[in-house]
């Protein structure tokens, strides 16, 4: 070897030791001939202890099919294989040197496993070029979560936390369509706070405000985990009873009924008491659509506010004369 050769020998073994990025070469027998000082630092191996020996000894959670299934493609096809973290979240299994700038300690990696070749051009070697993805990754990860979030918000009503109308009617939708096909019951309630206008009128909007938010937490508490809740607009709110009979319903409405007449509700300075109507209605076979379904419960609340208010009204087909 001459001079100049050696020299640039030199000058590439310089350029693979200070990359930041994995250099990992290893042959056909999967011995490690090259770990560079970005897998020292981040292995907390030295690459003394590492050359010569085989990389699933080095690194034993490689000797998985997913690892050897990579490696003998490219010496088997002699092209290269990428991988990314959105496969498989890391190749090497290294922890973040700093942490506590990322939300989490583990190193997230691109990976490409690169064929080289002899002069006779045969693929003797494998090159094992791993890429630090960890900010990408976590950026996305928040991108994501971001979105999520921005789902939840539009399907949420901002004072109380239920369902919106938009999200609700949509779940309505489903709900009427799910059980047509099934032959279990559900019911459908509807109800409003009795002369909510008189509560914002005598003692302000902040009061009402407070007296909805009860209600919603009542509510939550009172339903269960399948049931739908959702505020409707105004101090109106409805529910969707999976599973529930006209008996079940008009028992849980009773119940609620009597919770929220028994409260009272301390704001501003005021304790305020207030009822509520509710309006049941079963989904039957003569109910053709989600908005007769809702209709028909509406029509029950305004019966049972007409006849006195602070009462359950179950919805009752007309009869065929």
């Amino acid at each position: 070897m001459d001079t100049s050769t050696f020299q640039e020998l030199h000058w590439l073994l310089d350029i693979i030791q200070s990359a930041d990025i994995g250099i990992v070469v290893v042959d056909k027998d999967l011995n490690i001939e090259i770990f560079n000082r970005f897998m020292q630092v981040h292995s907390n191996i030295v690459a003394e202890k590492t050359i010569g020996q085989k990389i699933i000894e080095v690194f034993p959670y490689l000797n998985d099919e997913w690892f050897t299934r990579r490696v003998n493609s490219v010496f088997e096809l002699g092209i290269p294989v990428y991988t990314t973290f959105q496969q498989r979240d890391n190749l090497f299994d290294f922890r973040l040197r700093l942490p506590i700038h990322h939300a989490n300690s583990q190193m997230y990696q691109n990976t490409t496993f690169v064929p080289l070749r002899s002069s006779t051009d045969v693929v003797e070697k494998v090159a094992i070029i791993v890429y630090d993805e960890t900010a990408m990754a976590i950026s996305q990860g928040k991108l994501h979560e971001a979105k999520d979030e921005l789902l939840i918000l539009s399907r949420t009503d901002a004072l109380t936390t239920l369902n919106n109308r938009g999200y609700w009617e949509e779940r309505l939708k489903e709900e009427f369509k799910r059980n047509k096909r099934s032959t279990e019951p559900v019911s459908l309630v509807i109800f409003d706070i009795d002369h909510f206008k008189r509560i914002n009128d005598t003692y302000g909007h902040s009061v009402g405000d407070d007296a909805i938010r009860y209600i919603a937490e009542a509510l939550l508490y009172e339903t269960r985990e399948v049931d739908i809740s959702g505020r409707y607009g105004g101090e109106e709110f409805t529910v969707i009873l999976p599973n529930t009979d006209i008996e079940g319903a008009t028992i849980f409405c009773e119940r609620f009924r009597e919770r929220v007449a028994a409260n009272v509700v301390k704001s501003g300075g005021h304790e305020v008491s207030f009822t509520i109507s509710l309006g049941v209605c079963l989904l039957g076979e003569s109910i053709d659509s989600a908005h007769s379904w809702l209709v028909n419960a509406d029509a029950a609340l305004y019966e049972a506010k007409e006849s006195g208010r602070n009462k359950t009204v179950i919805y009752k087909p007309a009869v065929a004369v």
